[in-house]
């Protein structure tokens, strides 16, 4: 299994699969952490930091800084990716860690903001100077989603 991975096999629950990939990582798994990144794998979305801090609110008492900085961790580790909509709010999601380099597209609404991951979404090989290095690839469709979408 590659690092980072969960198989289809074996459905994990969140908190234990959460757990498994930051062992993985060689990373203390600190309660946050765990919970943080578990939130982020059941989301069938990207989340706001609003969103997360709200769902662990449900499980007990979260600080907003601390929250703040295992997002940022988080993504520094490749286990979850940001993704700015145009709100200029950044949204995370767990559903792209997979990818290496962040490289696959994302739906934004125009109407409410919801972001999703669009994984099966080929993206183009996009050549760059000589010399550069390429970190990430950001592309965004922007519409309706299923719930904005009129009906006719």
């Amino acid at each position: 299994m590659a690092p980072g991975r969960l198989t289809a096999a074996k459905p994990v629950a969140p908190l234990a699969a959460a757990e498994a990939l930051l062992v993985e990582r060689g990373a203390r798994a600190t309660r946050v952490r765990i919970a943080a990144l578990a939130c982020l794998l059941r989301a069938r979305e990207a989340l706001t930091h609003h969103d997360v801090e709200k769902r662990l609110a449900r499980g007990g008492e979260v600080d907003r800084v601390t929250l703040y900085r295992v997002l940022d961790w988080l993504t520094a580790e490749g286990l979850v990716h940001k993704v700015s909509g145009g709100d200029r709010v950044w949204r995370f999601s767990a559903a792209g860690h997979e990818h290496p380099g962040h490289a696959h597209a994302h739906f934004q609404c125009s109407e409410c903001g919801k972001v999703v991951c669009l994984d099966a979404a080929r993206v183009p090989a996009i050549a760059v100077p000589a010399g550069y290095r390429r970190r990430e690839v950001e592309i965004t469709i922007k519409g309706s989603c299923d719930a904005c979408a009129p009906r006719g």
